[in-house]
């Protein structure tokens, strides 16, 4: 079924333990620190190809729950929520992450939107805040640090540090597929274009179709090196395994793209 603004986004199985790389994908909150959860929803198709889909979501002070990439929202799901806050803050990272923001929208009608002006523009039908850039907003009471990755024409993309748990948040700068995912839920063809653009474990990288569309460098390399300051312990991104330790090694790999 086409997604909001023409995206393929047909959901296709769930994963069921691949052994070795995701939990059963089923929704629900995994506490990895003090105040900070995964949400690890169902596959989609894009263009395509099957991914996974995952939510971060934070308990700021009070309560208030800022909630990033938000997947497929199940009546289960809305209930662990309900268990730990109000959700307050619906978060695109970047262009492409976006599919769900309406549901949450319709389900916390006074949750305040946000992205990069990039997610705004596409998402027009929706009412957010000011644009995401360099600086995190004031609303989210100085939890979180941002680096903005800009340079392509193609695609922008907001990481989010969050700074009690040490934890970088990535959407699409990081692909870290398992040889099990693949193999799972990838053609033949499919698994070659994986490992040849680097988008698994062992280099963690970007798409390639992304990485060669930054053509304005110097801002990329001024946000690489951002996130490397922070030293995160943990890197999360939106589809792969994410690292619970050695966060700032990982991620120092994953940008060695960049140069």
């Amino acid at each position: 079924m086409p997604g909001p603004r023409g995206h393929d986004v047909s959901p296709v199985p769930l994963a069921v333990g691949c052994a070795g790389s995701y939990p059963a994908r089923m929704p629900g909150l995994i506490p990895i620190a003090e105040d900070i959860w995964l949400a690890e929803g169902g596959n989609v198709n894009f263009y395509g190809f099957t991914y996974p889909t995952r939510s971060v979501v934070v308990r700021l002070p009070g309560r208030e729950l800022w909630v990033w990439s938000p997947i497929a929202l199940s009546d289960d799901l809305r209930a662990e929520i309900a268990a730990i806050g109000r959700p307050c803050h619906l978060v695109s990272p970047n262009k492409i992450h976006h599919l769900y923001l309406q549901d949450w929208k319709a389900a916390y009608p006074d949750a305040l939107l946000w992205g990069p002006r990039s997610t705004i523009q596409k998402r027009g039908d929706l009412r957010f805040q000011g644009a995401l850039e360099e600086v995190a907003p004031p609303e989210w009471q100085g939890v979180f640090d941002l680096a903005w990755f800009r340079g392509s024409r193609f695609l922008d993309e907001i990481v989010f540090f969050h700074r009690p748990s040490r934890t970088a948040i990535l959407a699409d700068m990081s692909e870290n597929f398992t040889e099990a995912f693949l193999e799972r839920y990838w053609s033949g063809w499919q698994r070659a274009v994986a490992r040849l653009w680097g988008i698994v474990e062992g280099k963690g990288y970007a798409p390639l179709e992304l990485r060669l569309s930054f053509i304005f460098r110097s801002d990329l390399r001024k946000a690489r090196d951002k996130v490397l300051a922070w030293n995160p312990r943990r890197a999360i991104m939106a589809h792969g395994r994410w690292q619970d330790d050695n966060g700032r090694a990982f991620l120092e790999r994953a940008f060695a793209w960049i140069g």
